[in-house]
């Protein structure tokens, strides 16, 4: 209810506005040319009362019409139409009332009724569709920031379920892969489950606070990583080395939760996990250029599917797009005959 007044309000306010500096503008000129006496003061008013009354009725017939609606060719055409038709009420008006009030100029007392008519329909003509471009501007105007508004409010909540869509394909992969670690320790090995048991605790709680964040600091993925990679070593054993090369200096800096983790998980499902030779993994991190350089090196081939899931391309890919923007990349490459490189590019500004 306070907005729908606020615009009434408004409008009222740009009414009185636009007529008085309308009214304001024809006394400069009159004072300039020297014609500014009373019957030029009493023919102002009758105009401005008489077009102020006639713009509002335009207005509730735009309104009525539904013409802001309609398509820009429409638009144009209905404006038009409508400012003739008020124009004419206009000029007709303002004739017979400066007529009956005494208030016609001489040269206008030899002219015919149509002539008089004529002579400002045309003027009124051009005031009134002045007021109706200024009209349609302002609309167009607000309209479009009302849209761009609501595309970012959009845009923000697409990305917003785009990002958690991604966030639960990954987690049920990681947790699935897990348990089949954990399971196959179970009769083993039950002080090693035991400890892996704790290990996917940690992770696990990770994970489910992972989602309430777009970033985390280095330091907590790679913490998690490394619950992972113990977890993994207890199923390993021997044909596992793991190898961390991290700058101090990236430790601070934010990354998608669960991204390194994916990665380095991918790498053990298929690099280590298909080859019965001794493998191993290098994580390394790195900031140059005033950007953030993750890597996960590991043994194995470069085999990717058509559809990209098997490492986890399009997810990683997709995360990065929506957080950094087009500032960020992913690659994955065969760096030589033995050995598959996964690079994350952050930008740090």
């Amino acid at each position: 209810m306070d907005l729908y007044l606020w615009n009434i309000s408004k409008y009222w306010l740009f009414q009185f506005l636009g007529w008085l500096m309308f009214a304001g503008i024809n006394i400069f000129f009159a004072f300039t040319y020297k014609l500014f006496d009373a019957q030029f003061i009493g023919r102002l008013g009758v105009y401005v009362v008489i077009g102020l009354l006639m713009s509002h009725f335009m207005r509730l017939t735009i309104k009525w019409l539904k013409l802001l609606q309609r398509n820009i060719n429409f638009q144009l055409m209905g404006f038009i139409l409508v400012s003739v038709v008020f124009a004419t009420a206009v000029g007709i008006g303002e004739t017979y009332l400066s007529m009956l009030a005494g208030l016609e100029y001489k040269e206008e007392a030899q002219w015919a009724i149509s002539q008089k008519i004529s002579s400002n329909v045309f003027s009124s003509f051009i005031y009134l569709f002045i007021w109706n471009c200024i009209y349609f501007i302002y609309h167009y105007v607000a309209e479009s920031r009302k849209n761009q508004l609501d595309n970012l409010k959009l845009e923000a909540l697409v990305k917003s379920l785009e990002l958690k869509t991604i966030k639960s394909h990954i987690n049920p992969h990681f947790i699935f892969n897990a348990m089949n670690s954990i399971r196959a320790l179970i009769d083993e090995d039950p002080n090693r489950a035991r400890e892996a048991v704790t290990a996917l605790s940690n992770i696990l709680r990770y994970s489910m606070s992972s989602d309430q964040h777009e970033t985390i600091t280095l330091e907590r993925e790679l913490n998690i990583v490394k619950d992972y990679l113990a977890l993994e070593l207890i199923r390993f054993e021997d044909r596992l080395n793991v190898q961390y090369g991290i700058d101090d200096e990236t430790l601070d800096h934010q990354v998608p939760p669960m991204m390194l983790q994916t990665l380095v998980e991918n790498a053990i499902k298929h690099g280590i996990g298909k080859t019965m030779h001794k493998g191993e993994i290098s994580i390394l991190a790195s900031e140059t250029n005033g950007q953030l350089v993750l890597s996960v090196i590991n043994t194995g081939l470069l085999v990717i599917q058509p559809d990209h899931e098997g490492f986890g391309l399009q997810s990683t890919s997709n995360r990065l797009l929506l957080i950094f923007g087009d500032a960020a990349s992913f690659s994955i490459e065969q760096l030589n005959k033995d050995m598959v490189e996964a690079k994350v590019i952050i930008p740090l500004s």
